[in-house]
């Protein structure tokens, strides 16, 4: 049957990530201070702070929730074990309002569980993807806007599935912000994605990935991005900033918000930063005042742990913008 009309339905996998704290590691980078490695004590018992559980998270759930707690009328398509770990994910997410009407749970599969081994500000995830059966979701009304993001190896099938029933919604807008088996898969295989995305989002890193393109030039890897199809680019740069390509050929650069505080952990600031400049365009917002949006969620979800516990309200988020400092704007690109 599906759910009434929707603002936002987010697509993609959800999990629980278990963040351990580690205070006895160290990491190795090369002379360019890049291509770094977390080091423990091989075959050794090395001591951990602490671990904290963070039920329902995931780029999709992220962005559920950003959406929801912005004000939007928000859902998520995607697929759980039916097991604790399952419901756990549920209750966080009905706690924050998202609707899990097209949450499917599958016997004999087990919901996605990471580990996340937190150093200093960064961390790093071990992923393991259960592989669900997947298909498309029904809903009785199209959504304004789709936010599609990570999904398991298996996914592509999924996917033109997906590809076809956007393009039964044509007044529908796609957001896409990739995860790592949407890279893998290349942007060939998902040309029919790609090409209807309203608005996508990655890194530099990643653009560099998806383009093939070895290059620092954010103007470059946006055009070679553009060309595979998504009106929109907004392309992120970790603390340097973002950058933004809109559809008509203008070309923005978004600093981070002012913050005088250090990060305590950084996950799930780009999912922060992508949902809520999908979430402003929701709320009727044009994209050059939508982008303003990113940097102040990002920010806030770094001072917590996981990916969602700091996403603000719509009264934070423009308390926020309204004291921000003159100089945190836009500014054009040459």
């Amino acid at each position: 049957m599906g759910v009434m009309k929707l603002d936002f339905l987010a697509i993609g996998d959800t999990v629980i990530d278990n963040f351990i704290r580690l205070k006895d590691a160290r990491v190795n980078c090369d002379m360019n201070d890049e291509n770094c490695l977390l080091c423990v004590r091989f075959g050794d018992k090395v001591p951990f702070e602490f671990s904290v559980e963070v039920p329902a998270v995931g780029n999709a759930a992220n962005a559920a929730v950003a959406a929801s707690r912005l004000g939007l009328s928000t859902a998520l398509r995607t697929y759980l074990g039916r097991d604790d770990h399952g419901a756990r994910c549920l209750a966080a997410l009905e706690k924050d309002r998202v609707d899990t009407s097209l949450i499917a749970r599958q016997d004999g599969k087990l919901t996605n569980y990471h580990y996340v081994l937190w150093y200093e500000s960064e961390r790093t995830i071990l992923i393991k993807h259960e592989q669900y059966d997947y298909e498309a979701p029904v809903l009785r009304e199209p959504p304004a806007w789709v936010y599609l993001s990570s999904l398991g190896e298996n996914s592509l099938p999924y996917h033109a599935e997906l590809a076809k029933l956007f393009a039964s919604w044509p007044e529908t807008k796609i957001a896409f912000q990739p995860g790592t088996y949407q890279m893998k898969f290349g942007a060939a295989a998902l040309r029919d994605i790609y090409a209807r995305a309203d608005l996508f989002f990655c890194n530099k890193e990643e653009a560099q990935k998806i383009t093939g393109i070895e290059t620092d030039d954010v103007k470059r890897l946006m055009d070679a991005l553009r060309a595979k199809g998504p009106k929109n680019i907004v392309l992120t740069d970790g603390r340097k900033g973002a950058y933004a390509l809109e559809e008509g050929g203008s070309r923005w650069f978004v600093p981070m918000y002012p913050d005088p505080r250090p990060p305590y952990e950084r996950t799930g600031a780009g999912d922060a930063f992508a949902s809520s400049v999908t979430a402003a365009l929701a709320l009727g917002l044009p994209l050059r005042e939508a982008l303003l949006w990113g940097p102040v969620n990002a920010m806030e979800v770094v001072q917590a742990i996981g990916a969602q516990k700091g996403l603000v309200t719509r009264e934070q988020m423009e308390k926020f913008l309204k004291e921000a400092p003159a100089d945190y704007r836009l500014s054009p690109l040459p």
